[in-house]
């Protein structure tokens, strides 16, 4: 244990109160970044040729135990890499790097969420859980090697919403669709390379050994690629295997031009304003990429609404 560790819970003037100390153990656990999960699972909904109370159920109880699961791989990457982290201007602020939460009771509240998430699984819907099972063996993998192996930490890191994605499908029972799945993967790539982008210029490769394998102009090309990637398989799925019946032309209409504004978006933020450090507060605190965002959410629901349900849409024009 080293002297930071120690020497927080041994100073009387920086004792931690409970109140304090919950706190920093509700930040430990990231609930910040539910939002992935909220946004990913149910990506399978798209697919879903009838949505039913039941399949709704079973996509928002898949998301809540993907929650809990990335709590946990947060929690014990904080623990394990809490050296390295100290090493970073922004990383070394979490609360196991900055001493703020002891070792040991971190690792209280990763077997806690361990056992939370086995009781989830053992008391909701009966679902295929294997993208979880590989969600849970491929992150430890990452955290223990493949982090530390260039491009390889990348996909990994974008497989894991693959998996997200196909534990929708799993919940929901529709079949996967290789394009929806090729955009997330492909999407989730341009996000990590942002965050990787912005960790070479702000602080160096010290506190993540795979970064020597990169540099800032790789990383720029990179974006690129997967940024075209991601925008034509998921412009090809919506005009093939996306169910939106004769609305398909109204949709793309609407969402190629905001989905292209919110790439260029992000791009400027990672390639101009230097952001993309933390993707998710990226995303957030651009105005554009969000009100983009819920016009395309709404676009795409109205639309399989209108395309899985015409009776409803005659009711409401009669």
């Amino acid at each position: 244990m080293t002297a930071v560790e120690t020497a927080v819970p041994a100073s009387p003037g920086r004792s931690l109160r409970v109140p304090r100390l919950a706190r920093q153990l509700l930040v430990l656990t990231r609930p910040g970044h539910a939002v992935k999960n909220l946004l990913a699972v149910p990506l399978a909904l798209l697919d879903t040729p009838l949505w039913t109370g039941s399949a709704v159920l079973r996509t928002g109880w898949a998301v809540l135990v993907f929650t809990v699961a990335a709590s946990t791989i947060y929690v014990v990457n904080d623990i394990v890499d809490r050296r390295l982290d100290r090493t970073h201007p922004v990383k070394r602020n979490r609360p196991v790097a900055a001493g703020l939460v002891p070792v040991p009771l971190a690792w209280l509240l990763a077997v806690g969420l361990a056992g939370l998430l086995l009781g989830l699984v053992l008391v909701g819907p009966e679902l295929p859980w294997w993208p979880l099972v590989g969600y849970l063996c491929l992150s430890v993998a990452y955290s223990r090697w493949l982090k530390h192996l260039p491009m390889l930490d990348i996909c990994v890191v974008a497989a894991g919403f693959v998996l997200r994605v196909l534990q929708g499908y799993a919940a929901t029972g529709a079949p996967p669709s290789g394009l929806l799945l090729t955009a997330v993967f492909a999407g989730c790539l341009v996000l990590i390379l942002g965050k990787r982008r912005h960790e070479l210029a702000a602080a160096g490769s010290a506190h993540r050994p795979a970064l020597a394998g990169y540099n800032v102009l790789l990383a720029d090309h990179l974006l690129g690629l997967n940024t075209a990637l991601a925008s034509t398989t998921f412009l090809l799925y919506l005009n093939t295997d996306a169910p939106l019946g004769h609305w398909r032309p109204v949709t793309l209409a609407v969402v190629v031009p905001l989905g292209l504004l919110a790439a260029f978006r992000y791009l400027q933020a990672v390639l101009v304003r230097q952001a993309g450090g933390d993707p998710i507060q990226a995303l957030l605190r651009d105005r554009m990429i969000v009100a983009s965002a819920v016009l395309i959410g709404a676009t795409l629901t109205l639309a399989e609404l209108g395309a899985r349900y015409p009776n409803l849409v005659n009711w409401m024009d009669s």
